[in-house]
Order: C-alpha cells, then structure tokens, then sequence
C-alpha cells in the first residue's frame, strides 16, 4: 500500500503559479492583438493573484511562506558554488527568483493601469495622473515586460535543468502537490482562507478603480 505524501506545494500556491502563466500567455498574445479587453482584464486578474501570493507568503503553508525560502547573500553564495544545504521548496536562488517575478508581475499590471493606446484604449487610471506620470508608467510598462522575459526565460531554463539533468521532480510537484523527492514536512494550509484573501482583494481593487476620475465630457 502505497503511504500519502504530504504536500509540498499546497493548492492555493499551485492554483497561483498556474494561473499566472495563463495570464501572462494571454496577456502576451492580446497585446500583440490588440485585444485590449483581454489585456485589461488579465491585468486585474495579476494584481489579484500577485497580492493574495504577496500575502499567502506570509499566511500560508510553512514551504509557500517567504521566510521558509528567502535567504541571505551567503547561502545564495554558497548554492552556486555546489555546497548549499538541500530544502524542500525552493533553493535559495530560486526563492528570489519567484519573488523577482512576483514584483515584476506587479509593476507591469500596475503600471498598466495608466496606459493608452492614444485611439481606443485607456487604463482605469490614466486620468488619474499627468501626461509625465502618465508617459513614465508607459516606458515601465514596456521595460518591465522585457525583464520579465528574460526573468522567464531563465526560469524555465533552471527547472529544466533540474528536471532534465538532475532528475528533480519540480514540474510534477507544482501539478500534484508532491512527487517523490519532493515532499513537504508540514500539512498545508486550508485552501478556503487563501480564496477568501483573493475575494477580499479582488473587491478592494474593485473599489479603488471606481473611485479613480473619469474623463471629463465635452459638450459640442
């Protein structure tokens, strides 16, 4: 009989990174369409999201929670060179790599909200801010974009790495939860509190949005 793992990504933090990669596809593909509603909306999805990981990291299972995988300079050091100590969840490089991302992911779907594409299309906040401030957030908007690519990029290239080269089960932990080898020490979180934070920030962010100013109307 074969014994139950115990998880070592809980679903919350699974449900998370999978939905971030479909937003971030979407958001790529309607952005080269102009699909602007897409765009719009997969934007708020990423802050949502971004925001209830920001505080599942410090509410939620013990290897989801950000003082379990974010180290010092020294153990960074240390697993580059082939001498850090195994864990669990993420090694220490990869814990500031996810939360690179993480703030990556915030800064391009905010600095979206000021955006314009000059015809069609203005974010919920662009009349909020002057034409500089407005101007700015577009150049971050696209900046952040090309990191975020080559924050990606990279990304993908380590899990590869180590699910290809030193057999690390990392792709089939973040589906199932556990896979053998990777495996958490602790049971995780309940799920319902993580889906009530998101239901809390989606309706906050909801609220912020109807309160930003609307375009002036002109009477001919």
């Amino acid at each position: 009989m074969q014994r139950q793992r115990t998880p070592l990504w809980d679903l919350p933090t699974r449900i998370f990174h999978w939905s971030i990669v479909a937003c971030i596809l979407l958001s790529w593909w309607s952005g080269e369409t102009d699909t602007y509603t897409v765009h719009e909306w997969t934007g708020y999805a990423v802050i949502v999201l971004v925001a209830t990981r920001i505080v599942w990291g410090f509410v939620g299972s013990r290897h989801s929670r950000f003082a379990d995988f974010l180290v010092g300079p020294r153990p960074v050091i240390a697993y580059l060179k082939g001498r850090g100590a195994t864990s669990a969840g993420h090694n220490p490089l990869g814990g500031w790599s996810a939360v690179t991302m993480l703030a990556l992911l915030l800064v391009l779907a905010v600095s979206g909200l000021f955006n314009t594409d000059d015809v069609l299309f203005s974010g919920p906040l662009y009349y909020a801010a002057d034409t500089d401030f407005r101007d700015t957030m577009g150049v971050v908007h696209d900046v952040a974009f090309n990191i975020l690519l080559v924050v990606i990029a990279l990304h993908i290239a380590a899990v590869l790495y180590h699910q290809l080269r030193l057999r690390e089960k990392l792709v089939q932990a973040m589906v199932r939860g556990s896979a053998p080898g990777r495996e958490g020490k602790v049971s995780p979180a309940p799920a319902w509190r993580a889906l009530a934070i998101a239901v809390v920030l989606a309706l906050a962010l909801w609220w912020g949005l109807e309160q930003a100013p609307q375009p002036q109307q002109t009477w001919w």
